[in-house]
């Protein structure tokens, strides 16, 4: 009984839980790359070397998914992951808004020392 399974497709048009996949051309992959790098790049130069900086890029079903992550010295890691359309790595993604997750990063990764080791009055809400 297909029509009972919230994970069926249309009969004849999509299998039940395949979604049909995204691929990306060697540039668009490039441009991911590129971007990924740029982000690091930024966090990690917002950031004390004692902080680690790391990505992953993945191409799933719904498309590239790329995720920043920083582990600081004390703390939980924080991260920030998107999923890019295609069609925004061909016209490149803004370098306004890899900085501002650059930037994201690095505070949240500030937050998080500062929430470990405690007796630090914050200095605006």
């Amino acid at each position: 009984m297909n029509g009972n399974n919230p994970y069926a497709g249309a009969p004849g048009v999509t299998d039940a839980g395949s979604p049909a996949a995204v691929d990306l051309s060697p540039d668009q992959e490039r441009q991911l790359r590129r971007a990924v790098a740029g982000i690091v790049s930024r966090t990690e130069s917002y950031l004390p070397d004692s902080y680690a900086v790391g990505s992953e890029l993945s191409v799933g079903a719904n498309g590239p998914q790329a995720t920043v992550a920083v582990n600081p010295p004390a703390g939980h890691p924080v991260s920030a992951g998107f999923t890019p359309d295609p069609e925004d790595l061909d016209a490149g993604i803004a370098e306004s808004d890899t900085d501002e997750v650059a930037r994201g990063l690095a505070a949240s990764a500030a937050v998080q020392v500062m929430d470990a080791v405690g007796d630090i009055t914050p200095t605006a809400k």
